[in-house]
């Protein structure tokens, strides 16, 4: 503990200017108890999860409260690569997070980090001028239980279905702490009647509120369908197996609901994929990351995986580095 109580505000400042810093062979992040002596002796400021006003993410010990949630390990979703994102839900984005290697899967399980401020500087700038000018939006659930509505009579179906988005855009709304818009559309392989809820628009691009360096604050690499689509290719389908897989699919598009092309989809995975690097993560490892500077994700992997995470709202010393950047 005394590397770290005598290196801290260095520590955070390396994670500010890069990104992310890698710790690797520090015996005491190996167990939750030392995991979380590390990040509080730096002075890290843990927060809720992202998700906490969606769904429940088990935390590590199984213990409700406990700030060491679970990182992506079933073994339902081994094949599924989680494609590069900035942790956000809505409104809620923590500044920071700290990664953490409790069992290596024996095979792949890299965990995957890229530079946001790179990504943003590699992109088309046409490609920037538009996603900027229009905005971006996720559609962040969709509902595929209405094949049903098929075997209506039709004059019935219109009035079904607007008392039925009623509903769910109620029952959605007074549980989640951001505005969603409920559109009727259809998906999955056989064109099923879905709603779709859909979050509202944001930029692509934010100021690092350290630094204020630009970087690419889009998640289209983790949520957009067709990316998802095309990765099936490689590592087989995705397992939706339960019935939260199935709601939490996602996709991306315009701020005004239209589709992104696939020329500039394969472009943003193009760019995204050439500045991500691969971290193969053992035991009492973690990477320390800036959340609106690094983007981070997940390769697939065999065998048994057990990661956690640690969300931050903040961290001793910010004030100190804005006042450092902006004179």
């Amino acid at each position: 503990l005394q590397y770290f109580k005598d290196n801290a505000f260095e520590i955070k400042t390396k994670m500010v200017e890069n990104g992310a810093v890698i710790l690797r062979d520090f015996d005491l992040m190996k167990e939750q108890d030392g995991f979380v002596q590390f990040y509080e002796t730096i002075g890290m400021k843990t927060c809720l999860d992202p998700l906490h006003s969606v769904s429940a993410r088990p935390t590590v010990d199984g213990t409700k409260g406990s700030p060491v949630y679970e990182a992506v390990n079933k073994e339902s979703r081994k094949n599924f690569f989680i494609g590069m994102h900035n942790e956000f839900v809505g409104t809620r984005a923590p500044r920071a997070a700290a990664f953490v290697c409790f069992k290596a899967a024996e095979e792949g399980g890299e965990f995957l980090i890229g530079d946001g401020r790179a990504i943003f500087r590699d992109m088309r700038q046409d490609l920037i001028e538009k996603l900027y000018s229009r905005q971006i939006r996720y559609s962040v659930m969709e509902l595929p239980f209405f094949g049903w509505l098929d075997s209506v009579p039709g004059m019935m179906v219109d009035p079904l279905k607007g008392a039925i988005k009623g509903l769910a855009s109620a029952a959605i709304n007074a549980k989640v702490d951001f505005s969603v818009d409920l559109q009727w559309g259809e998906g999955g392989y056989d064109n099923v009647k879905m709603l779709q809820a859909r979050a509202p628009s944001q930029p692509p691009i934010v100021t690092h509120p350290v630094t204020g360096d630009p970087t690419w604050f889009c998640n289209v690499h983790s949520h957009s369908s067709k990316l998802r689509k095309d990765r099936e290719d490689v590592y087989g389908a995705e397992r939706f197996e339960d019935g939260a897989s199935q709601i939490n699919k996602s996709d991306m598009f315009y701020g005004d609901d239209g589709s992104i092309t696939d020329e500039d989809l394969e472009h943003m995975d193009e760019i995204t994929m050439k500045n991500v690097q691969f971290v193969k993560m053992t035991e009492g490892d973690v990477v320390l990351l800036d959340n609106y500077k690094c983007m981070h994700g997940r390769n697939v992997f065999d065998g048994t995986r057990k990661h956690g995470v640690a969300w931050f709202e903040g961290w001793g010393g910010e004030s100190e580095m804005k006042a450092k950047y902006q004179n």
